[in-house]
């Protein structure tokens, strides 16, 4: 016997859609008060789909759910997407699927925290690129998962006197929060740290303090962004 999975329309309810799961062929029936108006079929290719949009399909339009064991469709910002039902894996996961899944959770945490706070949604929501499909809840959840990167250091400019800069490049997904350095003897003894400030274009920071010898010293730069990702890069002198 044939199974059957059912949908309504967000847009009009009376109308049902009907999918014959066989195979991977479908037959799509459309009801219109106990009568079918149309019927066709879908042959899919399901070991290339991974996910498609439609568009300005009046079949596909609203539908939203799994139709058994192969298609999902999704609603994201008022269009129609559907893939393939993931399967879950048997094999038991690795070290670095367990991390990396664990910090995917902590991401969905961070993000549900962001929209729950007026003033983190607002401010994220200022990084929603509409026309990519983008939700504040994906960039949330990317910029928990994406640490800044410290592109480039550098010391040119510093020759260990007061006044003298260090420029630091640094990038991030959703945007950089804090730059610090840090400068250290060779005998590893502190020499001076603190806050680098943003230029708009890069970070700075300005010397404090007289270092009479460079001999051996580093240079450790730590940038941080919103959920507090932390990254770290060193350069000697």
């Amino acid at each position: 016997m044939d199974s059957y999975a059912e949908f309504y329309s967000h847009s009009n309810e009376s109308i049902k859609y009907c999918i014959n799961i066989k195979k991977v062929k479908f037959i799509l029936l459309i009801f219109y008060n106990k009568r079918i108006l149309f019927s066709f079929e879908i042959s899919l290719i399901l070991n290339i789909i991974k996910m498609a949009r439609s568009k300005n399909n009046v079949v596909t339009h609203g539908l939203s759910g799994k139709v058994g064991d192969l298609l999902v469709f999704s609603q994201r910002n008022g269009k129609t997407f559907v893939g393939k039902v993931p399967k879950e894996s048997t094999k038991e996961l690795s070290e670095g699927q367990k991390a990396h899944r664990l910090k995917f959770q902590k991401a969905v945490l961070y993000a549900k925290s962001v929209l729950n706070d007026p003033a983190k949604k607002e401010l994220y929501e200022e990084g929603v690129d509409r026309s990519k499909g983008q939700t504040t809840y994906n960039v949330a959840v990317a910029d928990l998962l994406n640490a800044p990167d410290i592109e480039s250091i550098d010391l040119s400019a510093y020759t260990g006197n007061v006044g003298d800069v260090i420029r630091i490049m640094v990038t991030d997904d959703f945007g950089v929060e804090e730059v610090k350095v840090k400068i250290e003897n060779g005998d590893g003894s502190l020499v001076e740290e603190g806050n680098a400030v943003n230029s708009g274009v890069e970070w700075i920071y300005t010397a404090t303090v007289q270092n009479t010898d460079l001999v051996g010293d580093k240079v450790t730069i730590t940038a941080s962004d919103a959920p507090a990702n932390l990254s770290e890069k060193i350069e000697n002198l």
